[in-house]
């Protein structure tokens, strides 16, 4: 039976059951009549009018299990755990083999954080349970909120084995997957789900979610499609296919997605910035500087669209600009190293070369392994002439990053500057070691023509020496 038409039974028996009470007239309900009532009430939120039809229906069926049953989730429902107990015992002498009898003292069990009794409860249904499935399901549900998360995978496949098209207990089993670090095993349960039903549009999307978490950037812009493709107007699909298609540089077909998805759902800073991120891949700055600033516009405290923002800002050469907004960043949130590095760049170029060297500073605590930091902070001093400097930030940098060759060819860059040729060749070899190919990197510092081709013979020495 459809459930629109459920309701629509359901409210009408109500309507005659609160008529009957209002003219205090008795009038004979059949049990599923009743079960209607009280599940409409239920359904509606209103524990106290579905006790009161419960009342009224234990005077007709005194010995029903089905409305002691109902009687006992509505004492739930108003968190009167000791009264659905005494309710569930009872029912159970006159029913020992209900299956749901166990099933809801163990949910009430598991809202009283008694975790054994709810298991041995639910265990007790598996005995009786003719769709084992739902139990398997709430025994996992159950593990799951002990974060017991491998018992948990255990139950929610039992439970698709017994029923595939449970869509609950695969976006658990899912979950459960990802948190273990094993999300890529999720993918063939959507599969077998999606081969049962290929037009859930859901399954698609968290298919899409899955291959997005495991890199696989394609597989997941093609769930995401057949997603739209089925549900058109599924918002949350457009905007991560808009994203995939951001990941693959398809930037045309990543506005076409996020801007479908502001149609469906309206403005937020969330999606005003992926259009800023779009527009500013595109090198149209204008426009992403924009959309950053509608995203800032919206939430103040959004530290991603004042670094956008900034980031379009330095893009266009204006580099004050770029400072005042990666300074509001900042504010937000200092604990960004990319900001640090952003703003430490920015101060670079309007020569305020203290404040420079200081975001270095915090940019490489944050992000030591970001090789360009130790590089770019580097080219500071050596621009002031302080080499020594220069050298130790560098130095400070391998300590870091011992395999760096960024790093080797910049050392030896610094050490040719400082006229130290033995410790300049030493490192020149030690990077050409490390990647060959990278030399050019030296060879693009030094302006000097002479100074080039030096190197090169050197370098072309090193590759014939070591072929």
């Amino acid at each position: 039976m459809d459930g629109g038409f459920k309701r629509k039974k359901g409210s009408e028996l109500v309507r005659k059951f609160e008529d009957c009470l209002k003219k205090q007239q008795f009038s004979f309900f059949e049990l599923e009549d009743y079960e209607e009532i009280i599940s409409y009430y239920t359904y509606n939120d209103k524990p106290k009018s579905a006790i009161r039809a419960i009342k009224q229906a234990e005077g007709q069926f005194p010995f029903s299990v089905e409305i002691m049953l109902l009687k006992a989730q509505s004492f739930i429902n108003i968190e009167n755990y000791n009264e659905a107990l005494k309710v569930l015992d009872a029912a159970e002498t006159f029913q020992p083999n209900e299956a749901e009898i166990f099933m809801i003292r163990g949910s009430l069990f598991s809202l009283q954080n008694k975790v054994k009794s709810a298991l041995q409860e639910f265990k007790k249904a598996l005995l009786f349970a003719e769709n084992k499935d739902d139990v398997y399901y709430h025994l996992g549900v159950l593990e799951q909120s002990q974060e017991n998360y491998d018992r948990a995978i255990e139950y929610f496949e039992l439970s698709l084995e017994e029923n595939v098209y449970n869509e609950n207990v695969l976006y658990d089993l899912a979950y459960c997957l990802d948190v273990t670090g094993r999300a890529k095993d999720s993918i063939s349960y959507y599969e077998k789900f999606i081969d049962a039903e290929p037009y859930s549009y859901f399954a698609w999307y968290n298919l899409g979610i899955v291959y997005s978490k495991i890199g696989q950037v394609e597989d997941a812009r093609d769930a995401y499609e057949y997603a739209v493709i089925i549900e058109e107007e599924f918002a949350s699909a457009h905007f991560n296919l808009g994203n995939a298609y951001l990941q693959l540089e398809t930037y045309s077909k990543a506005l076409d997605s996020f801007y479908k998805t502001l149609d469906l759902e309206g403005p937020s800073a969330d999606l005003y910035n992926m259009l800023g991120t779009v527009y500013e891949k595109m090198e149209q700055f204008d426009l992403g500087l924009k959309y950053f600033q509608k995203a800032a516009k919206l939430e103040i405290l959004n530290h991603q669209a004042w670094y956008g923002a900034g980031l379009c800002m330095s893009q266009l050469d204006r580099w004050l600009e770029a400072v005042h907004f990666f300074n509001k960043a900042l504010k937000i949130n200092t604990e960004n190293g990319v900001y640090w590095q952003a703003i430490a760049n920015a101060d670079y170029k309007v020569g305020n070369l203290i404040s420079s060297l200081d975001a270095y500073e915090e940019a490489s605590l944050l992000m030591p392994h970001n090789y360009e930091i130790w590089i770019d902070w580097s080219y500071v001093y050596f621009e002031q002439g302080d080499i020594s400097r220069a050298l130790l930030t560098i130095e400070r940098g391998l300590e870091e990053l011992p395999e760096n060759a960024e790093l080797l060819y910049r050392l030896a860059a610094y050490f040719i500057a400082d006229n130290n040729y033995k410790d300049a060749f030493k490192s020149l070899e030690n990077a050409l070691i490390l990647d060959y190919e990278k030399h050019t990197v030296l060879l693009e510092f030094f302006s000097n023509l002479s100074t080039q081709k030096a190197l090169f013979k050197i370098i072309d020495k090193f590759r014939k020496d070591h072929s």
